[in-house]
């Protein structure tokens, strides 16, 4: 019996402690959908991430047969990944699909390029598991903030002439660069802890009109103290140097490698590049943290304002009726679909050069592909072969999202 080109996938729910609790979590409520699996939420367990591709830790498997679906990608290579993927992304599935569902601030951290990852996954392959890079975007299911970038530097120079905030400067420029950037971030990362305290009540403690458009920092401070304490230096980073960003649903972010970013509450949905790896610099516990001038040595400064980290979608070339837009990240592993059908709609998709993997965020309906029909309800996850045509139809509305090569 040949190999389906389309069927059915299990995603796995994990835990860290940033996640929503029971059924508050989307994740955990998308991954109960899934039928015949045994998963069951817990109200008194915190769930964060579900994720759904090939990578190793927390894998997607076959839902009918049980095999995880990396065995069956290596088995199927030319029919389930493709030329493309086979001649130039490594012949495993370029992407890391996930739902998250964020109740506190995830680590402030950044994703190490191809070079620095494939050093420090030589270096300590325990701690970085592979040697890829990790470019994300995500896209918001609900109302989502985060920190992402850095802000221009004209609205960052003046907050470190503030009393409390001038003793991280490395010197005092006529003219800021990046490079003092780099240099004020280090400074703040390797502060005791003593001093960072004592930085963030006079920083509570200064007048909202000194601060301008980012009087906000007022309202943001005690809730990242309530949920990590006034000790941890990731609240002044984020707060002083970063942008900070609300979004509401079908917004999305693009965070490149190297891209400081801290998300901090909402529903999403996140696409990568095929990795794990992460430098830890705040928003956790001192022994999660990554060393500090690793962290600050890497920092780049593509993204410095928040046009710059925001992704605006397109209309799909690949959409027939019109219902689906494409966000698409300046990366070749992937670009990410939206469909958007109210009740009595449907829409067709073209292939793709290589595989899809979908989700149903919202709603119910069908799918029709390679001859047949196959229920879509919310929660339900489908890999779809390159080289194959897909319709979906719903009488009463359905959100799905897509990654595909």
């Amino acid at each position: 019996m040949s190999q389906p080109r389309v069927f059915q996938l299990t995603g796995t729910c994990n835990n860290y402690p940033w996640g929503k609790k029971g059924n508050q979590s989307l994740a955990a409520q998308l991954c109960s959908q899934t039928p015949g699996i045994d998963f069951r939420i817990n109200d008194d367990e915190f769930y964060s991430e579900m994720w759904f591709g090939d990578y190793p830790d927390f894998p997607a498997r076959k839902l009918d047969t049980g095999e995880l679906l990396s065995d069956v990608l290596q088995r199927n290579k030319e029919q389930l990944l493709g030329e493309r993927v086979i001649a130039g992304l490594d012949s495993q599935l370029p992407y890391l699909p996930k739902i998250l569902s964020i109740a506190k601030a995830l680590p402030l951290q950044l994703h190490p390029n191809k070079e620095l990852a494939s050093k420090l996954h030589e270096k300590d392959p325990g701690s970085f598991t592979d040697p890829n890079h990790k470019p994300e975007i995500a896209v918001a299911l609900s109302k989502f903030e985060l920190f992402a970038g850095f802000k221009p530097l004209d609205q960052i120079a003046p907050l470190f002439k503030l009393q409390p905030l001038q003793q991280f400067n490395p010197e005092q420029p006529d003219e800021r660069t990046d490079e003092t950037l780099r240099e004020v971030t280090r400074n703040l990362l390797k502060s005791d802890l003593e001093t960072v305290k004592k930085v963030q009540t006079e920083l509570s403690e200064i007048p909202e009109d000194q601060l301008g458009d980012t009087a906000y920092i007022l309202d943001l401070l005690p809730r990242l103290q309530d949920q990590y304490g006034p000790e941890d230096a990731g609240s002044l980073v984020a707060l002083l140097c970063m942008n900070f960003l609300v979004f509401g649903p079908g917004d999305a972010v693009w965070i490149p490698a190297d891209g400081i970013h801290a998300y901090l509450a909402g529903d999403i949905v996140e696409c990568m590049a095929r990795s794990n790896n992460v430098l830890n610099a705040g928003f956790c516990p001192p022994g999660d943290r990554n060393n500090a001038d690793t962290f600050a040595d890497t920092l780049t400064f593509k993204a410095h304002s928040k046009d710059d980290v925001c992704l605006p979608s397109q209309k799909s070339e690949k959409s027939k009726r019109g219902k689906t837009v494409v966000y698409r990240p300046p990366i070749s592993e992937f670009d990410m679909l939206k469909t958007d059908l109210g009740a009595g709609e449907g829409e067709q998709l073209i292939p793709s050069e290589g595989p899809g993997v979908m989700i149903v965020t919202s709603g119910s309906g069908v799918m029709y592909a390679e001859e047949r029909y196959h229920q879509l309800k919310e929660g339900f996850i489908f890999f779809v072969a390159p080289g194959v045509p897909v319709e979906w139809e719903s009488q009463h509305g359905m959100q799905i999202h897509m990654a595909v090569v």
